[in-house]
This record gives C-alpha cells, sequence and structure tokens, in this order.
C-alpha cells in the first residue's frame, strides 16, 4: 500500500511568516502633506465681537505640531482683519482639530455680517495666509501657503451662528 504524503503542521506557520515578512516595508512612510484651515463656525458675540472654531486638518501620514496660523479673513467682498493663532497644538496623521479664535472684525464685515444674518441668509468667506507647522517628532518649523474659498450658512434655532 502507498503512503500518502502529509504536510507537516509546522509548514502553514512558516508560510504566512515568509509572507508576512515580504510585506514589510520598515514601517509607515513619512509623507508630509500640506495642511488645510476652514471656518467651522463662527458666532457673533452680544459685543459685536467673533469667535470663530477654526479647523486644521493634517493631510500628512505622521502626527503634525502645529505652531501659528496668520489668515486674511474676508466675509463677502469685505476685508474682515487677519486671524492670528497660536495653537501649539500636535494633530495626528491624517486627522483635524478645532482650535477656537477670539476675532475683532472691521467694521463693515460686522455690519455686512448683521445685515446676513437678518435676513435669514448665510455669507461667502476667503481666507488666504499661513499655517506653520512640522513633524511632531521632530523637524524645522515650515510656512505653509493656505488659500480657501467657501460658505457659511445660518445654524437654525442658534441666533447669531453660522457653520
Amino acid at each position: 500500500m502507498k503512503r500518502a504524503w502529509r504536510m507537516p503542521a509546522v509548514l502553514p506557520a512558516i508560510v504566512l511568516l515568509a509572507f508576512l515578512a515580504g510585506c514589510s516595508t520598515g514601517g509607515i512612510p513619512r509623507r508630509i502633506s500640506e495642511p488645510a484651515a476652514s471656518l467651522q463656525q463662527l458666532t457673533v458675540q452680544a459685543d459685536g465681537r467673533w469667535s470663530i472654531e477654526l479647523r486644521l486638518q493634517n493631510y500628512s501620514s505622521i502626527p503634525m505640531r502645529f505652531e501659528r496660523v496668520s489668515l486674511a479673513l474676508q466675509v463677502g467682498e469685505d476685508a474682515a482683519g487677519t486671524l492670528v493663532a497660536e495653537p501649539g497644538l500636535t494633530i495626528g496623521p491624517e486627522s483635524a482639530d478645532v482650535v477656537t479664535v477670539a476675532f475683532d472684525p472691521s467694521a463693515n464685515a460686522r455690519l455686512l455680517l448683521a445685515g446676513r444674518l437678518a435676513d435669514g441668509g448665510g455669507i461667502g468667506y476667503r481666507i488666504e495666509g499661513t499655517i506653520d507647522a512640522a513633524p511632531a517628532d521632530r523637524g524645522k518649523v515650515r510656512d505653509y501657503e493656505i488659500e480657501r474659498d467657501s460658505r457659511l450658512s445660518p445654524v437654525p434655532g442658534l441666533p447669531g451662528v453660522l457653520r
């Protein structure tokens, strides 16, 4: 009688380990991409100043440290002023976080937004400037140029709040 060949029980484990070793690239590659910024929410305070929730987006494959933000803000066709913040915030890979910035807008921007809110309408905005960021583990801080055009709309039930 002919004896059937049997595969040793350890062979599948050896094949799997060899496959996994071949797939290894020594870790996740370090890819640093330009960050982005947008206004997540704008709240008009009782004194006429604005509280702006600025969303900072890290598109890199590694955590990035956001040191400084300086963005010229335009609402409608009017210059509102410059958003300046020093968040000192580390944002994980391909993630985002929000920084609240107190903002004293120009008189024209304040009046324009008050009119739009009274009419129940939204408003377009533009931010343009720089974000200073660096890899969280090490690295030199670099200026990234930012430009974004978008729109904010009133939030139903929350007077003076736009998203």
